[in-house]
């Protein structure tokens, strides 16, 4: 396929029909829907040009990293932990990037393969992306639950920075504003609420008790089963909520356009132009792979965790700092890739999910993850149960201040100007250096 052919399919796409006329736009406002509003997106990567996925050379560059540390282990426990730790770090976020990314292309051929529509596919494929962010946690927990936790809520703030970042590039009316798509301005927005009234809640009550003489300080078991369960159902609303809006959305662009079934295949085929026919057989083998790769990279990441906190003693939350930083590079990688092709819609929703799926998704899975280990595998770990500490307080209350601002500012279409970037920046920093300098401090 031509390079002018592959732009006119990603306009097409884009645009979410297969066909546009003069009349396109005037008869679907006619209806309230607004056709730069419609988030359809194009699944996939263009083809390599050799064939060769580039996710394949950085999985076998990981992997051959990996197996030069297991035969040079002798050598390498000579070396500086600092080395050994740096070491580490780097093939597992390999390994990991490469996992993520293999993932992915396994979600959306299975998506091709069913004819799935495109938002579906790429909820799926976005929900499937943070399995190397849960490996992680799940090793990093039998190390340090309490790190295993600060990771989770760091790197929310961490995406919610990218998100406010990226915002300010957007490309902006006369008014300051870029359409921003449904999911993000009704649900998404819903959502933010919903976080940043739960941070609020937990941290404001773990202040209260342990303000109190002789109260209760630390979580057990069932309170974090219980928070876990309300922050899944909350995400399964919000599941729920953006597949059934796009539903009721794509009949209405279906009847008022007066689609047919044909305008719907080519349609269906426009958004998996990128994405090569496969065989159940591969699909499963890519599933396989991926999940194999997340295993390797997680453990080789939870090997720099313990070496930080144990050999050299850094400070936990510096050391969360650095592991959420680079365990969100690929999604920050594809943020990039998105906008540089201005694909505005994919590059939000991938930068807007690194916000929700974390808060809701991987936070309640870590919680659960800890009330295991804590209640069946090893009750007497040095960290366990989780104490309402300073560092802990301080992580759940400033949800609200960041998620609000977020909020506030995606009412109204409003994408962050230099003042409003530089207010998400000092709430972001200000939070780091108040972790880093008291979050050691006694409860």
């Amino acid at each position: 396929m031509s390079e002018l052919k592959l732009n006119e399919v990603s306009k097409i796409a884009t645009a979410g029909l297969p066909s546009t006329n003069a009349d396109t736009d005037t008869k679907l406002r006619r209806t309230g829907i607004d056709p730069e509003r419609l988030s359809v997106v194009q699944l996939g990567l263009r083809p390599n040009l050799t064939g060769v996925p580039s996710w394949l050379w950085r999985l076998l560059f990981g992997m051959a990293l990996w197996l030069l540390t297991l035969l040079l282990e002798p050598v390498l426990a000579q070396l500086s932990p600092y080395l050994q730790a740096v070491t580490k770090l780097l093939v597992g976020l390999v390994i990991l990037v490469a996992a993520c990314e293999i993932l992915v292309s396994a979600t959306e051929r299975l998506a091709a393969r069913f004819q799935w529509n495109h938002y579906i596919a790429g909820t799926l494929a976005e929900i499937l992306s943070t399995t190397p962010e849960l490996v992680v946690i799940a090793f990093v927990v039998p190390v340090s639950p309490t790190m295993a936790f600060t990771i989770a809520v760091v790197t929310i703030y961490n995406n919610a920075l990218v998100f406010s970042l990226y915002s300010y590039f957007l490309p902006k009316d006369k008014q300051g504003k870029f359409l921003m798509p449904l999911p993000i301005t009704e649900a998404g927005t819903q959502v933010l609420i919903g976080g940043g009234a739960m941070g609020l809640i937990l941290g404001l009550v773990m202040l209260t008790l342990n303000s109190a003489p002789e109260s209760k300080n630390s979580f057990s078991v069932a309170d974090l089963i219980f928070i876990s369960l309300i922050l899944l159902a909350i995400f399964s609303g919000y599941m729920y909520t953006l597949i059934t809006s796009y539903a009721k959305e794509e009949t209405e662009v279906r009847e008022n356009l007066s689609m047919s079934e044909k305008d719907i295949e080519q349609r269906l085929e426009i958004v998996y132009a990128n994405v090569k026919p496969s065989s159940f057989g591969l699909i499963a083998a890519l599933f396989v792979v991926g999940i194999f790769g997340s295993f390797i990279g997680g453990h080789e990441i939870s090997g720099f965790a313990s070496i930080m906190l144990q050999d050299i003693d850094i400070d936990p939350i510096l050391t969360a700092l650095v592991l959420a930083l680079f365990a969100g590079m690929s999604e920050y990688v594809i943020l990039w890739q998105s906008h540089r092709k201005r694909e505005y819609g994919i590059a939000l929703a991938n930068a807007f999910g690194g916000i929700t799926q974390v808060m809701f998704l991987v936070l309640p899975f870590t919680l659960l993850y800890i009330a295991l280990y804590q209640g069946f595998i090893n009750p007497a770990h040095v960290e366990l149960p989780l104490e309402f500490s300073t560092s802990n307080i301080f992580l759940l209350l400033f949800l609200f201040p960041t998620f609000y601002t977020l909020s506030s500012l995606l009412e109204e279409d409003h994408t962050l100007g230099i003042l409003d970037t530089t207010i998400m920046t000092s709430i972001f920093l200000f939070l780091i250096v108040l972790l880093v300098s008291y979050g050691g401090a006694s409860s």
